[in-house]
């Protein structure tokens, strides 16, 4: 495992549009095999989240993740789950395992596959987890961890994830400082 921190990506930009494979199609109500970018334009908020299977750091804040997921969707926030990991290197990644890990643990949010990393490097995303957070424009108003616990370092709480959320909803901007999220490299080809 490669430790690798978040490149804190301009605020303001505007979310990379995408198209992707979807590995929990029970998840919604759109009757398509894949999502895109524009099937959030009613969110209040976009939550987009590059992890993979087998990453400690996913493993460590997942079960608090899917928490907070269900919890601010509840309140109008998108949530989309994006792993660009190399499945040929790493198949405990591969699509087909992403499905049966949305099934076993009930994501709430849809769980898509970038083979092709293009998406990946449109969002300027470095590690799993990273966490990108659009304002109801579909702007970057936030960018980093979760929270500051790591594996065997602390109980997950989704405190920064969490903050960042409240803030967008109650005024449209994020202006907490922000810090970079750590974790495993993202598995290039």
């Amino acid at each position: 495992m490669a430790l690798t921190y978040s490149r804190m990506t301009a605020l303001g930009m505007e979310a990379p549009t995408f198209d992707l494979p979807l590995a929990n199609p029970q998840v919604d109500e759109i009757d398509r095999p894949t999502r895109r970018l524009e099937d959030y334009a009613e969110a209040e908020a976009l939550v987009v989240v590059f992890m993979c299977n087998h990453c400690p750091y996913v493993v460590h804040v997942e079960e608090t993740l899917l928490d907070v997921a269900r919890s601010y969707q509840a309140r109008g926030v998108a949530f989309v789950g994006i792993s660009a990991n190399d499945a040929e290197q790493y198949p405990e990644d591969s699509f087909e395992r992403m499905a049966e890990r949305t099934r076993q643990k009930k994501y709430p949010f849809p769980y898509l596959y970038d083979a092709s990393q293009d998406v990946a490097r449109a969002y300027g995303a470095l590690c799993t987890p990273d966490f990108f957070i659009y304002d109801q424009d579909r702007r970057l108003v936030y960018q980093g961890r979760f929270d500051e616990t790591r594996p065997r370092q602390g109980t997950p709480t989704g405190r920064d994830l969490r903050q960042a959320l409240d803030e967008v909803l109650a005024s449209g901007s994020v202006t907490m400082e922000q810090h970079p999220s750590m974790g495993c490299n993202i598995k290039w080809k």
